[in-house]
């Protein structure tokens, strides 16, 4: 024996080992094989599966074959490839004690490490797994017929890895639990890289399933209609008036619609005298209840192929108005044309005080004051306006100069039209935040 240093000491090299040297080369070649048959066949391209068919070689046909059945074409590489690299490591730490002996347990526990980890990763999985993404089709040729082989060999043990496998699957998609919209919420709140107009429009997505009917139906109030005894004048000049394609036409009131009066259906018959009769062309109304989601409302939309539908009560009577454009403003934001005209359902009186329309819908007021959307969420109750919120504040009537306060922001009815508050002046207290009206 040779002294070398403190570290090893050198024994000799027998000619035996020669055999063995060999069989370790074959197998990190077997291994190389192994990591590089994963590698090749997950690379092939489309056209490369199109260039096997066609060729139809006895090596394109177990091509084929073996991705007909992946998970046993996985069980049999990881077997393959598990199995050589144990015996690899068996086989070097022979050798290395044949040649060498350490003086020290720690360094021989190193070095084997060391020297048996680099050459199974650079030779049994780095090199092959390179050339067989640069070269999928030629490498899984070599290798498919050997493979399927090994395949059949390895089956009893493939089969119960598969199994296993599979109750596996079957148990972690039974726990698994869906990410909620909450938490998505969040998450889109921690992004940073959405500008303004993207972050909104993933707001929308994110709240979409969550947003009933009567949250963006436009209230009865606001509904343009015609009455069923009107004359072919009056209904060309509500059509002009209103700039709306579908107008809902009532008998006696709002609460009995009996159809919808789509334009397009009556430009041909523009010219038509004042006791033509218009109402044989109207469609029949699609009624909702207020507390659907839009989401489903939508499908029912695309379903019946139908852009306008009515918003009734558990009563049957008429609460608003809802129009394909209503959802889809939801997601993308507000969608404007040359007939729309310009709501001006605010005025901005100063710094810090606004007129609003008692209509104005509570979403509309918070993205005007860049207050926060949920602000209200524990006291409007069953309110979607402005007037709703002070009545339910209030839980009463208010008269003109009444006022409310929430949150710092002070509300005042401006004008009353009837039993109806018309005007609501807010007012917005000095350490309330704004940062974006206009």
């Amino acid at each position: 024996m040779i002294h070398y240093c403190s570290i090893l000491v050198y024994k000799g090299f027998d000619p035996i080992l020669i055999v063995s040297l060999i069989i370790l080369l074959l197998l990190i070649c077997v291994s190389a094989f192994a990591s590089g048959s994963e590698t090749a066949l997950f690379s092939l391209s489309p056209s490369d599966i199109h260039t096997v068919k066609c060729r139809g070689t006895k090596s394109d046909r177990a091509i084929l074959n073996l991705l007909s059945s992946e998970d046993y074409m996985l069980a049999t590489i990881l077997i393959l490839n598990n199995l050589v690299n144990i015996i690899i490591v068996i086989l070097s730490n022979n050798i290395i004690d044949s040649i060498v002996e350490f003086t020290s347990p720690g360094w021989n526990f190193t070095v084997k490490t060391v020297l048996v980890t680099f050459i199974l990763l650079l030779f049994g999985e780095i090199i092959p797994k390179v050339t067989a993404t640069h070269f999928p089709l030629a490498f899984s040729s070599i290798i498919a017929l050997p493979l399927s082989g090994l395949r059949k060999a390895f089956k009893p043990f493939s089969w119960i890895l598969v199994k296993m496998g599979e109750s596996f699957n079957r148990r972690a998609a039974r726990n698994h639990t869906n990410i909620s919209m909450d938490e998505l919420s969040d998450a889109l709140e921690m992004t940073q890289d959405q500008s303004v107009e993207e972050k909104k429009m993933l707001s929308g997505i994110v709240d979409f399933v969550n947003t009933s009917v009567e949250d963006i139906m436009r209230p009865r109030l606001d509904i343009t209609a015609i009455n069923i005894e009107s004359g072919f004048d009056e209904v060309k000049h509500t059509i002009v008036e209103s700039g709306f394609s579908r107008i809902p036409a009532y008998r006696d009131s709002i609460d009995n619609i009996e159809g919808i009066l789509y334009v397009k259906d009556m430009l041909q018959f523009i010219g038509q005298p004042d006791g033509f009769e218009w109402r044989q062309h109207l469609r029949p109304a699609y009624y909702i209840p207020e507390h659907k989601k839009i989401n489903d409302l939508l499908e029912e939309f695309q379903a019946n192929k139908v852009h306008m539908a009515i918003v009734v009560d558990e009563y049957g009577s008429t609460q608003g108005l809802l129009s394909l454009e209503d959802i889809l403003e939801e997601i993308v934001g507000e969608i404007t044309d040359e007939s729309d005209k310009e709501e001006n359902f605010y005025r901005r009186l100063g710094e810090r005080t606004f007129l609003f329309d008692g209509k104005t819908h509570i979403n509309d007021l918070l993205s005007v004051l860049d207050a926060d959307g949920a602000l209200f969420d524990n006291e409007k109750g069953q309110a979607e306006t402005v007037a709703g919120l002070m009545l339910e504040i209030k839980h009463d009537f208010l008269k003109k100069g009444d006022s409310i306060t929430s949150h710092g922001i002070k509300f005042t009815v401006d004008s009353v039209e009837g039993h109806r508050i018309d005007k609501v002046l807010v007012e917005l207290s000095s350490d309330t935040a704004v940062t974006s009206a206009s």
